[in-house]
């Protein structure tokens, strides 16, 4: 038996709706036109990506100093720096300043949950 790496990504977030909206306001994603319930997947490849209402058992205020630390998760896009820019004009706190590095122009802002995530443009 083989594994072949990652399939699907997941954030369990406190407001199910308002994550949606963020992830496709802010980013431009899309929903696919069914997802399971208690979650919003979207229209992302090569790997899909959704946002879901927590796990029993699962407290999210309790995750310190956010949800997600020590996972890095890394999302294409076409130009990071116009992203970056229009997140930081809409007041998306940012984190990781833009830099230019291996994976291209790069930056980190951190979503309504407090989830760090990294955009960077490299193909």
């Amino acid at each position: 038996m083989t594994v072949t790496g990652p399939d699907f990504l997941a954030l369990q977030v406190r407001d199910l709706e308002r994550a949606a909206a963020f992830y496709e306001t802010r980013l431009g994603l899309r929903r696919v036109p069914a997802s399971p319930p208690g979650a919003v997947v979207f229209d992302t490849s090569p790997i899909s990506f959704a946002v879901r209402e927590p796990l029993p058992g699962v407290d999210l205020d309790a995750a310190s100093p956010r949800p997600g630390l020590g996972v890095a998760l890394w999302l294409h896009a076409d130009d990071a720096q116009v992203v970056h820019d229009e997140l930081a004009a809409a007041g998306v706190p940012i984190v990781a300043a833009p830099v230019d590095g291996p994976f291209g122009r790069m930056f980190t802002f951190t979503d309504p949950d407090g989830y760090a995530i990294t955009i960077h443009d490299k193909a």
